[in-house]
């Protein structure tokens, strides 16, 4: 498990745990979840379109995934967010179609972007994913203040002179930056998964936002981490283990969410029932009546 042809696997995996539970925090905060899924599928169609021109797939990767950011952000000043979403990912699916039919070769590599292969993850990659992934976290922590306020408050965020399609069109550029990393290392469909299920899983157990930052990214390492373990022992698909275990992750987030709330229930109808008691032995007319 820790031989030196998997160290690359778990240094990979940890660099990407730690960005998707940061970014993914966001992600949930601002229900980005749709566009989360959009960019890294719709990115795939650059590196097809790459392949067949014979060019760095990781470059076609990146270039599509910043357009449909941009897309995404220029469409939503006049439609609907999740409609101008779902156009974008149509037209980059639809060009990715295009490209894949004019080639007679369906390269491995390119298979390899829709499930990753973080088995075979070689030391080339490690030094731009650890690039791109520092870029990411230092956006996120110059933008985090406009960022968060935008987010949870945007008619506030807007009258302190935040511009709120500013901000979008950022935190989307840095969903771009984490597609173009992530995708080539977990695939696009586990990154989605990371940015989805630990984030969400984080937000159940606290409303403080760091904390929550801290709790997402701990969540995503522990689910890489346990992953790879088990599919290297099991020999089943590390995808499988990345999207459940991101699943069970949210399930005891929502059942803990629950819990607290049946808590809460019951301990206000106690007080509740001593403040009636209270009231009743203050009453003049019981006293009376003793």
């Amino acid at each position: 498990m820790f031989a030196s042809f998997m160290i690359n696997a778990w240094e990979a995996a940890t660099i990407v745990a730690i960005v998707a539970g940061v970014v993914g925090f966001f992600t949930v905060l601002r229900g980005a979840a749709f566009a989360a899924h959009s960019l890294p599928n719709g990115a795939f169609a650059g590196a097809a379109g790459a392949f067949l021109i014979g060019a760095n797939t990781i470059v076609g990767l990146g270039v599509f995934s910043l357009a449909g950011a941009g897309m995404i952000a220029g469409l939503g000043r006049r439609a609907r967010s999740d409609v101008a979403t779902a156009l974008t990912i149509v037209l980059m699916l639809a060009l990715g179609d295009l490209f894949l039919s004019r080639t007679s070769e369906y390269a491995p590599e390119i298979f390899a972007l829709l499930f990753g292969e973080i088995l075979g993850v070689s030391t080339s990659k490690l030094g731009p994913t650890l690039v791109l992934a520092a870029v990411a976290i230092v956006a996120i922590a110059v933008l985090y203040r406009p960022l968060m306020l935008s987010s949870v408050s945007p008619d506030v965020a807007e009258a302190r002179g935040i511009n709120p399609r500013v901000m979008n069109l950022a935190f989307l550029i840095v969903l771009a930056l984490v597609t173009t990393m992530a995708v080539p290392v977990v695939g696009s469909l586990l990154i989605f998964s990371l940015l989805i299920g630990p984030p969400a899983a984080a937000r159940s157990f606290t409303n403080r936002p760091l904390v929550a930052m801290g709790l997402s990214v701990l969540f995503a390492l522990v689910t890489v981490w346990v992953a790879i373990a088990v599919s290297y022992e099991t020999n089943l698909p590390i995808g499988f283990f990345v999207g459940a275990l991101s699943a069970f992750a949210y399930t005891i987030g929502r059942a803990w969410v629950a819990w607290k709330r049946a808590s809460g229930r019951r301990r206000q109808g106690v007080r509740d029932r001593a403040t009636l008691a209270d009231l009743g032995e203050r009453d003049p007319a019981n006293a009376a009546v003793r």
